[in-house]
């Protein structure tokens, strides 16, 4: 992996979960937010860029301050309190699943010169594996840590993981893999 021409992304982990199924999602995403920030941390070390890109909660302001206010609640503060960006991370909003649709995350990417992708983040199976397709059509490479996105359940999650392993011919090792 060359660590100049790669980004980590973080798609979702700032998160209100105030939706149907939401509690079962914050449990899988309490686990896999200390693998994220472990990641993060290892990468940031070797000056890998960390993007994250967020539901807008209607609030269509990329403003990170409203959109953590407005997500944090009894279920996500202890998530949010690990797994915020800082000041040296980008932040992008998305008004759909794909971290591609409607955002500017192609115009950062050709200027980072970046050409592989760690996407880590909830939901696998809906948000992660629909942006994992349209970087996998972009022809970014994938490196997707099983340990780093999480599902509502875990059948859905490994059948998502099944997918960009052998469709999208992603890089699906655990994040210490990577730390190595």
């Amino acid at each position: 992996m060359n660590n100049t021409k790669t980004a980590l992304i973080i798609i979702d982990m700032i998160n209100d979960f105030q939706f149907n199924h939401g509690n079962m999602l914050a449990e899988q995403a309490q686990v896999v937010a200390a693998n994220i920030l472990k990641l993060k941390q290892f990468l940031t070390t070797k000056g890998v860029p960390t993007i994250y890109v967020n539901d807008h909660y209607r609030l269509w302001k990329a403003d990170l301050d409203k959109i953590i206010s407005y997500c944090t609640n009894e279920t996500s503060r202890s998530i949010l309190e690990q797994i915020q960006p800082t000041e040296k991370d980008y932040f992008l909003i998305k008004p759909k699943h794909s971290i591609f649709y409607g955002t500017a995350l192609n115009m950062l990417l050709a200027e980072l010169e970046i050409e592989t992708l760690i996407l880590c983040g909830i939901a696998g199976n809906i948000c992660v594996l629909f942006s994992a397709n349209d970087a996998y059509m972009r022809e970014y490479n994938l490196i997707i840590p099983s340990d780093c996105i999480a599902s509502n359940v875990a059948e859905d999650n490994e059948f998502a993981l099944k997918m960009m392993r052998n469709v999208l011919k992603a890089n699906t090792l655990p994040h210490k893999e990577y730390m190595k």
